[in-house]
């Protein structure tokens, strides 16, 4: 629920918004992102936070993989200008030089413009096992055409690969006219075409986003942008980005990308390090020290810390199994959980007892609800807050409290200008985020 998409890990900004940004340099409408249902608060609130107002944010139903997530992206653009060229990037990508990037994309629109369906081959640096390659053909324009997409090498041909300059890693960014990537993907894949454009006509509104038709989405079958299109179409072009690029696929790939000191120490937050080697050390939340270790990653977040082998950096995904078998909430959610009108932080939780932190955006408000088996306590920590209990209407300033007693009709809102912040304190004999009766939600749910 909370992927890296979505993280600082190299800047202030996140993954997301750092791609949102990198777009500052090249002439654009108003961006369309595809992502899953369940993330739809996180993206709106990153896109809010960096002043990104004019986007549309489709909601995937489910995940079916980037053919037909391009495709409905492709089918919308087209529904707000005549056959735009459309630039597909992951937001889970690093890109260090982004004058470079830019001066790629501006190569790679002439190719578009022309029909052609480009993909930025990345300048090997190294020869890398984790990544497909693309060997270009002919020289086209800007770039060249495509001879083949190969998978991921052994070691031995990938130093092949390298030597002989013919080939790029596949960055998985594309380029393209928006229906000449409908009309390719419709001669190799009609009814996934179908069952897009049936999704997207029966696409509805629902408080700023754009929910697809879940039945019509749930027939589209799930397939990647290469093996649907990319490997097949004969319009293919490879255009070179030499941008510092990486898509971050390990703990250890970022210790690569980050600055690192004269110890080969890459370091975030608050961190003290004291005889401590190549090594990458990232605190969000406390301070965290280390001494006398060599090779390590330590990973400190305010749910789960992770210290590991750097060289074995990617067997998290060990962990990540037991935490799916033993049905621990850690597989799926973040201590900080979004929503509509904000966020909300589980800061402690006892038996009979759960301490929030509450953050509600300006003009925001909680949904009017009532609790079976829990009482409410809020302390108002920043901003003013507008409680309605039961029959009352009133305003609570900072270092202000009020008390909700159990089975109170009870809701909050964020009547200023600045983000609210308050405490909430829950006592009761079930404190589950399902004890909840809804009476009226200005966000249309019906789930929490």
């Amino acid at each position: 629920m909370y992927p890296k998409q979505f993280l600082s890990l190299l800047h202030d900004e996140t993954m997301l918004q750092k791609t949102l940004l990198r777009l500052g340099g090249i002439e654009h409408s108003a961006p369309i992102v595809v992502c899953n249902n369940e993330h739809r608060f996180i993206v709106a609130e990153q896109a809010r936070q960096i002043g990104l107002q004019e986007l549309s944010i489709i909601l995937e139903p489910f995940g079916r993989n980037t053919a037909p997530a391009i495709a409905i992206a492709a089918i919308h653009a087209l529904m707000r200008e005549a056959d735009p060229v459309l630039l597909v990037l992951s937001a889970d990508h690093e890109i260090t030089d982004e004058n470079a990037f830019c001066d790629s994309v501006k190569k790679a629109s002439r190719l578009a413009e022309s029909g052609h369906l480009v993909t930025f081959g990345i300048v090997p640096t190294q020869p890398a096992t984790g990544y497909g390659y693309i060997r270009r053909g002919e020289a086209r324009e800007s770039g060249y055409s495509v001879d083949e997409f190969v998978e991921k090498p052994d070691r031995a041909t990938a130093e092949s690969y390298l030597a002989s300059g013919d080939y790029f890693w596949n960055s998985g960014m594309f380029m393209f006219k928006a229906r000449a990537y409908l009309d390719e993907l419709q001669k190799f894949n009609p009814d996934m075409v179908k069952h897009c454009y049936q999704a997207a006509d029966h696409m509805t509104q629902d408080i700023g986003f754009l929910r697809l038709d879940d039945d019509a989405f749930a027939a589209c079958e799930a397939d990647s942008i290469d093996y649907a299109v990319m490997e097949k179409t004969g319009l293919a072009c490879v255009v070179p980005m030499d941008a510092g690029w990486s898509d971050i696929g390990s703990w250890s790939s970022l210790w690569e990308q980050g600055r690192r000191d004269e110890h080969g120490n890459s370091t975030h937050g608050d961190v003290m390090l004291t005889d401590t080697e190549n090594s990458f050390v990232h605190s969000e939340s406390r301070l965290v020290a280390t001494v006398g270790v060599k090779n390590l990653v330590v990973v400190e977040t305010q749910d789960a810390i992770l210290v590991a082998d750097k060289s074995k950096a990617q067997e998290v995904k060990q962990i990540v199994e037991r935490l799916k078998q033993e049905q621990r909430e850690e597989e799926n959610y973040h201590r900080i959980v979004y929503r509509p009108w904000g966020s909300f932080d589980s800061v402690d939780e006892g038996d009979g007892y759960k301490v929030k932190r509450i953050s509600v955006k300006p003009g925001a408000r909680l949904s009017k609800q009532m609790h079976h088996y829990r009482a409410e306590h809020w302390v108002v920590v920043r901003g003013t807050a507008r409680v309605f209990r039961d029959d009352e209407i009133f305003d609570l300033q900072e270092n202000e409290s009020v008390f909700i007693p159990l089975g109170a009709t009870h809701y909050l809102e964020n009547p200023g200008s600045e983000p609210l912040d308050i405490i909430e304190v829950q006592s009761g004999s079930y404190l589950g985020e399902d004890d909840i009766v809804r009476f009226e939600d200005m966000y249309g749910r019906s789930d929490s």
